[in-house]
């Protein structure tokens, strides 16, 4: 499709000075002025398409655009702080959740891996190797840990009580062995929370 508000005349001079194929200086003074009458009328369509509702409207809908796409990017930047500070108190909580304690020390024997490893009375059981409180069944599931692993270091975390403020967070590396001196592989007593 043709471009309706294009130019129908070439830009710069159209006669190279002739009308009608007369030289402008030949031209009665009525001529001159129908002349200056058409040049005019040329002029002032070119400048209506210079001017055009289609220039006016696509200059109205660019900064229409560019509001959109501000206000966008400002939502975005607003859900995503939002998203963020929801990630951090949920990436507080998760820990505390997922490392919550199901067995509780109840005794160390002197000399045991339990005692070597630094297991004291009253620490918190939160992970024993694999096992945590989503899978522990009771306990039932650490002397299979204890088994699989003799000899063999076992990652150990825990919560241990503090005095003045909130429980320390505390890792070790326990070694079950058959023959330190005492019963059993560790050493020590569990009981379940």
């Amino acid at each position: 499709m043709d471009d309706l508000h294009a130019p129908t005349v070439a830009s710069g001079p159209t006669t190279g000075g002739y009308t009608n194929g007369v030289s402008k200086d030949q031209l009665s003074l009525q001529e001159l002025i129908a002349e200056k009458d058409r040049v005019e009328a040329e002029l002032k369509a070119l400048g209506q398409v210079l001017d055009s509702n289609d220039y006016k409207e696509l200059m109205v809908r660019i900064e229409k655009g560019l509001h959109e796409h501000h206000a966008r990017l400002q939502e975005q930047a607003q859900n995503n702080t939002a998203t963020s500070n929801a990630s951090l108190s949920l990436g507080n909580a998760a820990p505390a959740a997922l490392e919550a304690p199901f067995a509780k020390v109840n005794s160390v024997v002197a000399g045991s891996p339990a005692e070597t490893a630094g297991l004291q009375v009253g620490d918190s059981i939160t992970k024993f190797g694999w096992v945590d409180w989503t899978n522990h069944d009771k306990l039932a599931r650490l002397p299979q840990v204890v088994s699989q692993n003799e000899g063999l270091p076992i990652t150990i975390k825990a919560l241990r009580p503090s005095g003045a403020g909130p429980a320390e967070s505390i890792e070790m590396q326990l070694t079950p062995r058959r023959n330190w001196g005492g019963r059993g592989m560790l050493g020590c007593n569990l009981l379940p929370l």
